[in-house]
């Protein structure tokens, strides 16, 4: 495997383990209320489970509230269950064709358990990258020892990777930031 190949390649994996980690992070209830919170509470539909996106719009009138209005008005009943059921501890409220959530503010207590929670999924997502490092470099060991890559090659492919490796814990961290911050905020 050429060293663009391999380059490419752990690039793409981090990448993705970064994005991985907005979308987790993207369902971690925060001072405000959005539409990802609810999202991808998976409900009930005609015998499948199917994430709320697919079956409603979303919406978000004020920071504090959130509404649901099923596309088709027979499942709203489901949808409610759903919500409710959830580990969101969010309590809708169905109001004929609408549900709606009120997000109350959360408790000093509970803002540092989830930014706890928060750094434990960034150093998940931190140990998915060095993997992807670790494999790299074994990759580019094995084209060395099979000759398909020069030496000099090889020692610059694992700097750029660890270069890479870098760049994508910086970015888990800033992301990290932003969201405890948000969570913080009162």
């Amino acid at each position: 495997m050429p060293y663009d190949d391999i380059y490419l390649d752990a690039s793409d994996r981090m990448d993705k383990a970064v994005e991985h980690l907005r979308e987790q992070f993207r369902t971690v209830r925060s001072a405000r209320a959005t539409p990802g919170l609810v999202e991808n509470v998976r409900v009930e539909y005609y015998g499948t489970q199917t994430p709320l996106r697919q079956l409603a719009s979303i919406g978000v009138p004020d920071p504090q509230l959130i509404v649901i209005k099923p596309y088709d008005p027979t499942c709203a009943e489901a949808v409610h269950k759903a919500i409710h059921a959830s580990s969101l501890g969010l309590t809708p409220s169905l109001d004929g064709k609408l549900i709606r959530i009120a997000v109350p503010p959360l408790s000093e207590e509970r803002r540092k358990r989830l930014a706890a929670q928060l750094r434990s999924m960034a150093e998940e997502a931190k140990v998915a990258i060095r993997n992807v490092r670790r494999d790299a470099n074994k990759q580019t060991d094995t084209e060395k020892k099979k000759g398909d890559m020069p030496e000099d090659d090889a020692f610059r492919l694992k700097d750029d990777i660890q270069e890479l490796t870098g760049e994508h814990e910086k970015n888990i961290d800033g992301t990290l930031t932003h969201k405890i911050d948000e969570i913080m905020e009162v």
